[in-house]
């Protein structure tokens, strides 16, 4: 038994966008948001994930999963691989995004309701040890919530650490499930939840279609290839850095192994950035 990645942008939308098994996204819901008693979301509805602008020019946002409750409490849930510059002033654009375009010009406020955002993150992004962040608009002193319609979930599967043995809740079987699902050879034995199971069966690869798996082998390429080209400029960016430090440690008159040590450039690329302050003189 074989199961797809959920980090996958073809899977994740695949079993938590299902329009047909909407049990996965109620429990996945319920558990992450600890959704109790007369909270807890009995029914929910797909919306198109294209978040449209009002105004002609603005710019069109595409998300994973957007769905609304039977309250009309909107959630956005966004699976992000890597740490991209902006990314905190995007995921605020998204919630705005969702928030505000429930109503049109001239439409009563009255009739807008909650944007709850979840984000799962496949890095450490907060200081915080813990895997799972709730982040709310309140007064700084006094802890008071007068806004309460927008609301910022995060789970940091870097920070999730539990063996299967070690898991308490519902909560940790879906971030389990989503972290470690590709290297999984059968379902777990204590998964007692209809909304987890439905999602681990839909994540059996012999469950997929030849042309569904195609594309999920697609799009995992791609993130390869976006996280290369990331990896090559953080690299690109440190070996700048040291040749600064060492344009700087040269007209400082340092020798040579003193340089080679501090910045682990190698004897040929000091010299040659020796040459090259003299002939810019």
């Amino acid at each position: 038994m074989k199961f797809v990645d959920i980090k996958n942008d073809i899977a994740f939308r695949k079993i938590f966008g299902n329009e047909n098994k909407k049990e996965i996204l109620i429990s996945f819901l319920n558990a992450v948001l600890k959704l109790e008693n007369k909270d807890r979301i009995k029914t929910i509805s797909l919306l198109n994930p294209f978040q449209l602008p009002n105004i002609k020019g603005l710019k069109v946002t595409v998300i994973d999963v957007k769905a609304t409750d039977e309250k009309g409490n909107i959630f956005i849930v966004e699976m992000q691989l890597t740490d991209k510059k902006g990314l905190d002033k995007r995921i605020q654009y998204y919630g705005a995004k969702g928030y505000s375009s429930q109503i049109n010009s001239g439409d009563e406020y009255l009739k807008l309701k909650p944007m709850i955002f979840i984000g799962i993150l496949d890095f450490k992004y907060f200081d915080s040890p813990n895997y799972i962040s709730r982040h709310l608009i309140m007064d700084n002193d006094t802890g008071e919530r007068k806004f309460k319609d927008l609301e910022f979930n995060f789970i940091e599967l870097q920070k999730f650490t539990k063996e299967l043995s070690q898991i308490e809740n519902l909560a940790d079987k879906w971030i389990y499930f989503i972290k470690n699902s590709e290297n999984l050879d059968v379902i777990p034995e204590n998964i007692n939840d209809s909304g987890l199971l439905t999602a681990y069966k839909d994540a059996e690869k012999h469950n997929w279609t030849k042309a569904e798996l195609e594309e999920y082998e697609y799009a995992k390429m791609r993130e390869q290839d976006e996280k290369g080209e990331i990896e090559l400029a953080e690299d690109r960016a440190k070996q700048q850095e040291k040749i600064e430090m060492a344009k700087k440690m040269i007209l400082a008159k340092e020798p040579i192994d003193k340089i080679t040590a501090y910045t682990e450039l190698s004897i040929e690329i000091i010299e040659k950035i020796i040459n090259d302050i003299k002939n810019s003189r």
